[in-house]
């Protein structure tokens, strides 16, 4: 059995103007970068394989909450949103026939125009998932950590998510062959000591 824990990268300037970024590559902002400063990864997790989404956000995420860098892989990249990246959610929601719906709508074969359904976006994680040889972390994004939670609560977008997605938690699932098992609690980071 191998546990993975996923953490979310910190927030960037499109995440607080509630754009949708998917994969365009839009940096930490100043305030997450002095927050994830003040974090670190909490026993056992500061000795496992550390993994991150190749987008800087992700990157950087990891880089501080381990003073280490991460190996990367696109298997990890956020769902691509197509013509969607850059424009905002709730616009999105308002305006009649743009086919937008809210995740407990979605099905695993939803699809923004030109973007990823939740099935494709599964399709590039699961081989990632299995080729994982020892406990792990991954700083990735909400989409991939919805993917992965998803198959652990055999839940298939159809009503609301049986697990709510929160910042500088660690949100484990343990691998067992093809099966996934999630921890009922996520385990928060560490703050760091006052030097």
């Amino acid at each position: 059995m191998i546990r993975l824990a996923l953490l979310r990268h910190g927030h960037t300037a499109w995440n607080r103007a509630g754009q949708i970024q998917g994969r365009s590559d839009i940096p930490l902002d100043a305030a997450a970068r002095d927050e994830l400063a003040g974090f670190t990864l909490p026993a056992p997790w500061d000795q496992a394989e550390l993994w991150s989404s190749p987008l800087s956000r992700a990157v950087e995420t990891a880089e501080l909450v381990s003073d280490t860098i991460p190996k990367t892989d696109a298997a990890l990249t956020e769902m691509f949103w197509g013509d969607w990246e850059g424009r905002k959610g709730l616009d999105l929601k308002a305006q009649p026939g743009s086919g937008f719906r809210d995740i407990e709508h979605w099905g695993w074969g939803y699809r923004p125009p030109g973007g990823e359904s939740p099935a494709e976006v599964w399709s590039r994680i699961e081989p990632w998932l299995m080729r994982l040889k020892r406990d792990s972390v991954a700083v990735c994004h909400i989409g991939i950590m919805r993917m992965i939670l998803a198959r652990a609560h055999h839940w298939d977008f159809d009503g609301p998510a049986p697990f709510r997605i929160k910042r500088n938690r660690l949100f484990v699932v343990e691998l067992d062959g093809a099966a996934l098992t999630p921890w009922s609690d996520p385990v928060r980071l560490l703050r760091k000591e006052a030097s």
